[in-house]
């Protein structure tokens, strides 16, 4: 079983925190790392996000503007020398270029060797380069043949990856909501941006490790020698694929954590799934503190308990009226074609979903 760093790849909106926040709770082996990435995607030096490209003020004030990937991988190498097993939560996309722009290693990455280290300069063409400070993508590096991230292969190699999706009927409505009034003021985000919803680059991902023999061919959850697409693999191989479904989990969050565990070489145990004391509650409002407005009910919760009734399917026409009501015809229109433009991908990474 690996004891790698485990890397929960996700999209925004997935009930991830509420997920994270069950793991939370094994402090005593477990170092949780809450969506470091953002730092370096949205406001630092080689950032990708565009979303503050024209706002410096609002990059300096993050706090993160010196924030490289290189920093951020060193913090959770850093976690892991202390002994405990690194969990970290975060957004695929944070690794790719938005808009399927070609990626290219990040420059603080580019002299990263599989156990080596890294320098904090890049090379190339045998020249030193410093990190340019901006406007920082395109970088001035070279790509690596299938890989869709701006992280080297031999550095992905270091991590457990496992995935968390949740319908984008759900998840679209959710981010939109945190870009508009009156909860914009408080997130800092002021315009929807389709091109965050996340889910092309998390299968972009998926499928990059699956071919690379990372993850895969095994699917937690199925027959050892029969992945979800059919083909066959060995023990040998990469850790076995691992999808959880947000709906899923809110159905039966003990089956679907347990089985989590078992996938991930966790020790899997009823109480990790109540965190009312205020132990909890202060390190959780701590790791979740600096993206205001976005972590609100997960920081309320108290534990992870299935829903009364499972949630029941509504049609298009449906939905259309209920967003309606909530962000006006305009707004109803933009969450409905970013959900039909995000379902194929959610439908494609769903056929591997774990299943108790």
């Amino acid at each position: 079983m690996s004891n790698k760093p485990i890397f929960v790849a996700t999209h925004p909106r997935a009930c991830s925190t509420a997920f994270e926040r069950v793991f939370m709770t094994r402090r005593d082996t477990l170092e949780c790392v809450h969506e470091p990435f953002g730092d370096a995607y949205y406001f630092g030096p080689e950032r990708l996000g565009e979303r503050y490209e024209n706002d410096e003020k609002a990059r300096i004030d993050s706090g993160f503007v010196d924030s490289t990937y290189k920093t951020i991988f060193d913090n959770i190498a850093q976690a892991h020398s202390e002994g405990k097993r690194p969990f970290i939560k975060d957004m695929a996309q944070y690794w790719i270029p938005p808009n399927n722009k070609p990626a290219t290693i990040a420059p603080s990455l580019v002299n990263y060797k599989r156990g080596v280290g890294t320098n904090t300069t890049a090379i190339l063409n045998g020249a030193s380069v410093p990190v340019k400070s901006g406007p920082p993508y395109p970088y001035p590096t070279e790509g690596e043949a299938g890989n869709p991230t701006v992280i080297p292969a031999d550095l992905l190699a270091n991590f457990h990856f496992t995935f968390l999706i949740r319908h984008p009927r759900s998840s679209i409505p959710s981010y939109y909501r945190c870009t508009v009034p009156p909860l914009d003021k408080v997130t800092g985000f002021y315009n929807f941006m389709p091109s965050e919803a996340g889910y092309d680059e998390l299968r972009r991902f998926f499928d990059y490790l699956r071919s690379i023999g990372q993850v895969g061919p095994r699917v937690a959850g199925q027959p050892q020698t029969n992945g979800a697409d059919g083909v066959s693999g060995s023990a040998s191989e990469g850790v076995e694929i691992c999808v959880i479904d947000a709906d899923d989990m809110l159905d039966n969050p003990s089956g679907m954590i347990e089985a989590y565990c078992k996938s991930t070489g966790i020790k899997y145990e009823p109480e990790m799934l109540k965190w009312d004391n205020e132990e909890d509650h202060r390190v959780a409002k701590a790791a979740f503190e600096k993206w205001k407005g976005f972590h609100d009910d997960a920081i309320n919760s108290t534990e992870l308990k299935a829903r009364a009734h499972k949630k029941a399917p509504k049609s298009d026409e449906e939905l259309f009226k209920e967003w309606s009501e909530k962000y006006g015809e305009d707004g109803a229109q933009i969450i409905a074609d970013t959900v039909k433009a995000n379902i194929a991908d959610y439908e494609y990474l769903k056929q591997f979903a774990i299943k108790v």
